[in-house]
């Protein structure tokens, strides 16, 4: 167990949410500020979606951990489908943010804003917005090259947040400039709407997760490997071709046929060096390929073949 722990620990990934932890609580210290300065109904909005921040890092940085998990007796295929749910469940987060904010524009609107002390508040705010820019970035580069839907979720959350910021100075900055105060909650609300479509996305990447969506190109590039080794004349043929891919992990399975006076033995170094090939299509993932080994007459029983890709070939 504390081993486990201290490798969770140095685990790239769970760095980056610690990073994203501790500046979630600069902003929310940050912008707090701002709104006691200026009284803006944006910048209030900004503040309060920081403390959603906040929230979904805690809960995102639990799911990271409990994805990380290596598989074990109840768990065959490991924990990996925790980081869709815990995108799910970040989505909601920003959501609710991006409806809060989207009231509260509503209201000012309506009720009209008074501001003051914009200079100070609005430099602040832009500031606390370079950080999140930075800090968005660098997570989404560590989710991609660990292939983490938690990190790159959490990144595009933080940028949300920035353009959030971003959409507070500019609106305020207009008021100020102008004299139009309703400028600062139009703004807010211009914002809010970026905000609610980026939990639209994350609601489709985490749902194509959960439902094992197979990615297009990755079933062309599995298929067109299997063509290769039938005019190799590796295998004979191939049919029942599944696959899946959870975070960094994809599971590939096809049943290969072979000459029917083919040696096992045989068989079975053709089978590896087919299944070796399929691994080196994902060299950043973690690839596992199990062939079922049949006689070539054995395809006589699947009449789909293998040569177009048609849904008893694949799983999605």
């Amino acid at each position: 167990m504390i081993e486990r722990l201290r490798h969770n620990l140095q685990d790239p990934r769970q760095r980056a949410m610690g990073v994203s932890l501790a500046a979630s609580l600069l902003m929310l210290v940050g912008k707090l500020a701002a709104y006691a300065l200026t009284g803006s109904a944006a910048i209030f909005s900004d503040a309060a979606e920081s403390v959603v921040h906040i929230v979904a890092t805690l809960f995102v940085s639990f799911g990271l951990w409990y994805a990380l998990q290596p598989p074990d007796a109840q768990h065959l295929y490991g924990h990996g489908k925790m980081a869709y749910l815990t995108a799910a469940v970040e989505g909601t987060f920003i959501l609710a943010a991006g409806l809060s904010i989207l009231y509260t524009g509503v209201r000012a609107l309506i009720d009209g804003v008074e501001l003051r002390q914009l200079g100070a508040g609005l430099l602040l705010i832009a500031g606390l917005a370079a950080v999140n820019l930075v800090l968005g970035l660098y997570l989404k580069r560590q989710g991609r090259r660990h292939n983490s839907l938690v990190l790159i979720s959490n990144g595009e959350h933080v940028l949300a947040d920035m353009w959030t910021s971003l959409g507070v100075v500019a609106g305020v900055a207009l008021a100020w400039l102008t004299g139009l105060l309703w400028l600062d909650a139009a703004l807010a609300i211009a914002v809010a709407l970026h905000v609610l479509w980026t939990s639209a996305q994350l609601f489709r990447r985490a749902y194509e997760g959960l439902m094992e969506k197979a990615d297009a190109a990755d079933t062309r590039a599995i298929l067109a490997e299997l063509e290769r080794a039938v005019a190799a004349g590796r295998i004979s043929g191939f049919h029942q071709l599944r696959h899946r891919r959870v975070n960094d992990r994809r599971w590939v399975e096809v049943h290969l046929l072979f000459p029917d006076n083919l040696q096992l033995t045989d068989a079975h170094a053709r089978a590896n060096a087919v299944e070796e090939a399929l691994q080196r299509l994902f060299p950043e993932d973690e690839v596992h390929v199990t062939a079922h080994l049949e006689p070539e007459a054995h395809d006589d029983h699947h009449p789909d073949g293998h040569s177009e890709p048609v849904d008893p070939l694949m799983a999605g």
